[in-house]
C-alpha cells in the first residue's frame, strides 16, 4: 500500500539523516571544512556546510529502497544526483557561478528533455492555457533555475529553508497522495522521503545550529521542490492549482523577486549579495533567528490555508491576493524595522 510506503520511506530518510550528521559534523571539524561567517551572514561562529549530504543520503536510499523509480523519477534522481556533487564542491571549495549556473542548466535539461517535465497548460493563470513547447520549455527552465537559486537565497538564518521545505514538501505531498493516484504516487514517495531527510537535519540546524545545509543541501531541494511544484500544476486535479503552486512557494518566490527588482532598480547585479532579504528586514526589526523562521513559516502555511479556500476565486484574483498581501506584511516590517532603528 501506497501509505506504508510513504510511512517507512519518510523514517528511513529521516533515521539516515539524523545518524549521519554528528559523523559528518566531526569530520568538517577535524578537515576544517567549516563556514567563516561575512558581512551577510547572521551567525557568528565557525560551522560545517555540509548538511546536504546527509539530507541526500537519506532521500536518495529512501526513494530507491521504497519508492517506484520511474523514467520519470530515473531522470528527476539523476539531475539531483549532478547538484549534489557540484553543490558539495562548492561547500568544500568554491565553485565559479558560472560552473554553477552551467551544471543547474545541465540538470534542468535532464528532467525537462529526458523526463518530460514541463509547464504547457496555464489553465486560465494570466490569461494563458495551452502554450506551444518551444515556451513550455523555457518558462520551465526559468521556473526550475529560478526556485533552485530561490532557496539557495533563502538559506540565510538557522532553520529557515529547511522549515519552509519541509511545508513545501508536504503540500505537495498531501496533493500528490490525495488527488494524484497511481500516476503521481511516485512523486508522493519523493515528498515524503524528502521531508524525513530535511526533518533529521533540522534537529542539528535549529538555532543555534551546529550544521548547515550549504549548497548540497539548497540546490537539491530546489530541484526536487521546483519538479514538485510543476507536475503539481500538471496534474490538474486542484481548481486553481497554478495559484495554489505560487501559495506554497510563495516565501521563497516573492522574496527573491522583491529582492532582485531592488538590486536591479539600484543598478546592481541581480545576484550581488546583499542584506535585503524579508529574513534581514525581520532580524532588524527586532525578532531573534526562531521567532523569524517561526513567523515565516506560519504565514507560508496561512497562505497555502487561504489559496486553498479562495480557490474558487480563481487563479488571476489569488495572484493579485498575493502581491498585496506580501507587500503589506513587508510593508508592516519596514514600518517596525525603521521604528526599532530609531528607538
Amino acid at each position: 500500500m501506497l501509505i506504508i510506503d510513504i510511512v517507512l520511506s519518510f523514517v528511513w530518510a529521516f533515521v539516515v539523516a539524523v545518524f549521519a550528521i554528528p559523523s559528518i559534523i566531526y569530520v568538517a571539524h577535524l578537515k576544517n571544512l567549516l563556514d567563516e561567517p561575512n558581512f551577510r551572514a547572521v551567525h557568528t561562529n565557525l560551522t560545517p556546510r555540509l548538511g546536504g549530504m546527509a539530507i541526500f543520503a537519506g532521500f536518495m536510499s529512501a526513494v530507491t529502497i521504497f519508492g517506484e523509480v520511474t523514467p520519470q523519477i530515473q531522470r528527476l534522481l539523476a539531475s539531483t544526483l549532478i547538484l549534489f556533487f557540484i553543490g558539495l564542491k562548492d561547500d568544500i571549495s568554491s565553485v565559479s557561478a558560472f560552473k554553477k549556473f552551467f551544471v543547474q542548466i545541465l540538470a534542468t535539461g535532464i528532467v525537462m528533455f529526458l523526463g518530460d517535465v514541463k509547464i504547457n497548460d496555464f489553465q486560465g493563470f494570466l490569461g494563458f492555457e495551452m502554450i506551444d513547447d518551444r515556451f513550455a520549455y523555457a518558462f520551465t527552465f526559468l521556473v526550475i533555475v529560478g526556485l533552485i537559486n530561490a532557496f539557495n537565497l533563502i538559506d540565510g538564518l538557522d532553520g529557515l529553508a529547511g522549515s519552509l521545505i519541509l511545508i513545501n514538501s508536504a503540500a505537495f505531498g498531501y496533493f500528490f497522495y490525495r488527488f494524484g493516484g497511481s500516476e503521481y504516487a511516485p512523486f508522493a514517495l519523493v515528498a515524503f522521503c524528502l521531508m524525513g531527510g530535511i526533518l533529521g537535519f533540522l534537529r542539528y540546524n535549529f538555532h543555534k545550529a551546529i550544521i548547515f545545509m550549504g549548497d548540497t543541501g539548497s540546490l537539491v531541494s530546489g530541484m526536487l521542490v521546483s519538479v514538485m511544484a510543476i507536475q503539481f500544476v500538471q496534474m490538474k486535479a486542484v481548481e486553481s492549482a497554478p495559484a495554489i503552486a505560487v501559495a506554497i512557494l510563495i516565501i521563497p518566490v516573492f522574496d527573491t523577486a522583491r529582492v532582485f527588482a531592488i538590486r536591479i532598480f539600484n543598478g546592481k547585479s541581480p545576484f550581488s549579495p546583499d542584506k535585503n532579504h524579508v529574513h534581514h528586514i525581520l532580524i532588524r526589526s527586532g525578532l531573534n533567528q526562531m521567532q523569524t523562521v517561526i513567523l515565516l513559516s506560519f504565514v507560508n502555511i496561512v497562505t497555502i490555508l487561504l489559496a486553498i479556500s479562495m480557490a474558487g476565486m480563481g487563479d488571476n484574483f489569488l495572484l493579485g491576493f498575493y502581491v498585496i498581501y506580501f507587500l503589506a506584511f513587508l510593508g508592516i516590517l519596514k514600518f517596525l524595522s525603521a521604528r526599532n532603528h530609531a528607538a
